[in-house]
């Protein structure tokens, strides 16, 4: 697993860290750049002047430089040529925001939420944490621009109305071929005309992910704990497709939702059939889904046959479906197709059942949060 965050030790320098700062290996990075980076001391003191020097946990050396010098927790030491990092102004806390050689950066652009999912691992806060914004414009403007795919995520993050349609833009004009993935619940998009202005900031890679949890609009709203919050994410979706933006619809397993999965995925093909993919997706143990655990845990080998019908209706009407956050053990072979190894690696292990197994590298694993509250007992590693 890997960490996105940890405690450093100044050890030189009075000034502190303010704002981001981009991370070098390079010794001999050109002056113009290394004034504005940060150093990570590997293999011998740096050529130039940087904004400040990182090094390793057990590093007996201290440089004679003229800038802040940090002791990294070993747990960062993987850091590296392009990371973005930020420290906290009391120099204790260092926060990894990008990691270079990652596909699965997820930037988190606020806490506020117009829904209370009962299995939200984001729970929301009604705080003003607009600060987060104006990081992530920071962040936006030190990502490489061969950055192959970046997240955002929330909260609701078109609660900031037309400054989210600002960050859009920004990120069109400094990552235009970087792959953008938004999490939504979509509500904002009923009103066309935000999504006109949504759709005319034009980048060529920028996808939506909005959930619908039932084709039943009662059952959807109790889920998500919001007034008619499924009559305005389906005139959301509407809005976005008519205006030729691609949606994906994210569905979330549970015990509330998975006996009408077969029926949600027909209203899909009927009624949302130009939809650009739909990911079914397992349960991560965290924040509002630990507190209602038992009404929503269900064993994944309960349903793998459900998931199977839906997936295949899916399939049969050429919508691109893909199964997220599940056990390759535990789903049945006519799934492997669409199976995804898609938890993030700052928060996926593996079970103790699952040592030996043959064919855990193929294998998406589970969320930490799972292994320390609940999973199936019914693993059935693979042994040939």
């Amino acid at each position: 697993m890997i960490h996105l965050s940890g405690k450093v030790e100044k050890i030189g320098g009075v000034e502190s860290i303010k704002g981001l700062l981009k991370l070098s290996r390079n010794p001999a990075l050109v002056p113009i750049l290394a004034k504005d980076r940060g150093f990570v001391l590997i293999d011998g003191p740096p050529q130039s002047e940087f904004k400040a020097i990182f090094l390793p946990f057990a590093s007996k050396i201290i440089p004679d430089v003229n800038c802040p010098v940090y002791r990294l927790p070993k747990e960062l030491e993987y850091l590296g040529e392009d990371d973005i990092v930020a420290i906290t102004p009391d120099d204790s806390r260092m926060r990894v925001l990008y990691r270079n050689n990652s596909h699965q950066n997820s930037i988190l652009l606020t806490e506020r939420c117009n829904h209370y999912c009962l299995m939200c691992s984001q729970p929301p806060k009604d705080v003003d944490d607009s600060y987060l914004m104006d990081e992530v414009k920071e962040l936006v403007k030190l990502i490489p621009q061969d950055a192959l795919e970046i997240g955002f995520t929330g909260g609701e993050p078109t609660l900031y109305g037309d400054e989210f349609i600002s960050l859009m833009q920004l990120i069109k004009n400094f990552l235009p071929n970087t792959a953008v993935h938004i999490l939504s619940n979509g509500r904002a998009f009923k009103d066309i005309e935000f999504a006109r202005k949504y759709a005319a900031i034009g980048h060529r890679d920028m996808m939506l992910g909005i959930p619908i949890y039932s084709d039943d609009p009662v059952s959807h709203n109790h889920i998500v704990q919001a007034e008619n919050a499924f009559d305005e994410t389906i005139r959301g979706i509407l809005n976005l497709k008519s205006l030729n933006q691609a949606v994906e619809i994210r569905i979330v397993l549970h015990k509330l939702n998975i006996g009408r999965l077969k029926n949600l995925c027909e209203f899909i093909v009927r009624n949302l059939l130009f939809v650009d993919q739909v990911a079914l997706m397992g349960l991560e143990i965290i924040g509002f889904t630990r507190a209602n655990l038992d009404a929503l845990w269900i064993d994944p080998i309960e349903y793998k046959d459900q998931l199977s019908e839906a997936v295949g209706i899916l399939n049969a009407y050429g919508i691109k479906a893909s199964v997220y956050n599940s056990q390759l053990c535990l789903v049945n072979k006519d799934m492997e197709p669409f199976y995804r190894k898609s938890i993030s690696d700052w928060k996926n292990e593996y079970a103790p059942e699952c040592e030996g197994c043959t064919r855990m590298s193929e294998c998406g694993g589970f969320f930490t949060s799972a292994i320390k509250n609940r999973y199936s007992k019914n693993l059935m590693p693979f042994r040939d």
